[in-house]
């Protein structure tokens, strides 16, 4: 009977390396795409959660004791004005989920660029970096709000990233998303609306 058994166990000795030979490729495939899409979705958080902070700061201005006029839009150009503007908050926000937060372009529409006596909506700036151009308000600026007596603020943060991990068959839950990611490249809009007095 001993003999038998160990006739068997040497004949089966590389049979778990053979195993696992064939199904480690498919484990880092697996684990690597998991990476991928955890990255994917870190970046829609903070993305959201960015915009919403953003224009919550933009809105407050005149609202509390320490300021009686609105913040600022940009640039967060480095000095102690800019790090007190809306596109520094913005970035600032970002600051350790993204890559490179300043390459986020950041359009702001605020009380603070005047109303468009046009339109009677304020105006926009798209904000990249430490620069700051001016937008035409008719065609960014948020809906005007319902009830007529509050400016609708908005902030819209756009981001283009890739993925931690390039290639195809790392990047498989990410072709799901077809609208937003295409090949290892996604691009993410977040916009938040709030009512400002």
């Amino acid at each position: 009977m001993t003999c038998h058994f160990t006739a068997r166990m040497k004949r089966s000795r590389g049979q778990s390396l053979v195993e696992t030979a064939l199904m480690l490729p498919l484990l880092i495939m697996l684990v690597l795409n998991v990476v991928n899409l955890g990255y994917f979705f870190l970046i829609a958080v903070n993305l959201t959660g960015a915009s919403r902070t953003t224009t919550e700061y933009a809105i407050m201005g005149p609202s509390t004791p320490a300021s009686s006029t609105w913040p600022s839009v940009g640039p967060a150009n480095g000095t102690a004005a800019g790090n007190l503007t809306v596109t520094y908050v913005a970035q600032q926000d970002l600051t350790g989920a993204l890559w490179n937060p300043t390459a986020a372009s950041v359009q702001i529409c605020s009380p603070a660029l005047g109303i468009n006596s046009g339109t009677g909506l304020p105006n926009c700036q798209i904000c990249s970096g430490s620069s700051c151009q001016t937008m035409n308000s008719g065609t960014t600026a948020p809906p005007s709000d319902p009830e007529g007596t509050f400016v609708l603020s908005e902030v819209t943060i756009t981001y283009t990233f890739n993925a931690l991990i390039p290639g195809q068959i790392f990047n498989i839950p990410m072709q799901a998303f077809s609208g937003i990611c295409s090949g290892s490249s996604c691009t993410f809009v977040r916009r938040a609306r709030m009512r400002s007095m």
